[in-house]
């Protein structure tokens, strides 16, 4: 779905051809390699927004001894459904990570709508971290010597690591709220 964002989110600007797009997520930053976005994998993307009705193809490029271009062009339903699959977005992400491409174009989505939809997604973790907590304090007091380690160990690293999520949620929903990103 972020590819799909991204796609959509380019041809809000102007009509545009995969290749171009992909060597536009390739630079200055690899973000095409970091995330193991190969040209099959965004035609596939085009080829479904178009079997979406989201993109059409607006023109084709034909040059001398090279393939055709196909120029693509963003719909009048493309337009309406962006929003949507940003909120998607942010509603799915598990991580910082999984939101950049939606960070990346809030402006073409209402910035409260997204700090609502963060804060119930720190809402949705807190209560799953809770269950893990409570998990771990059932397994302190089984006093399984054997495993207190481990069980130590594992509960010092969830915990260290839902304090970083935790911590920047709330960073983002804060920068967002201020119009920082």
């Amino acid at each position: 779905m972020p590819i799909q964002v991204f796609i959509l989110s380019k041809l809000m600007k102007d009509n545009n051809y995969p290749y171009k797009l992909k060597k536009q997520l390739s630079e200055p930053i690899p973000f095409d390699q970091l995330g193991g976005l190969t040209e099959s994998k965004l035609y596939y993307h085009f080829d479904s927004l178009v079997k979406q009705g989201l993109i059409e193809i607006v023109e084709i490029i034909k040059e001398d001894h090279r393939p055709d271009k196909q120029v693509f062009g963003i719909t009048a339903k493309g337009r309406e459904e962006l929003p949507k699959k940003i909120y998607k977005l942010f509603e799915n992400a598990s991580s910082i990570s999984d939101m950049v491409v939606g960070l990346a174009y809030l402006k073409y989505v209402d910035r409260d709508k997204v700090v609502e939809i963060l804060k119930n997604n720190k809402k949705k973790f807190l209560a799953k971290w809770e269950q893990i907590a409570d998990f771990e304090k059932q397994i302190k007091m089984e006093k399984d010597h054997d495993k207190e380690k481990l069980v130590e160990y594992l509960g010092e690293y969830f915990s260290s690591r839902a304090d970083h999520t935790i911590y920047w949620l709330d960073e983002v929903i804060k920068r967002i709220q201020q119009g920082e990103l």
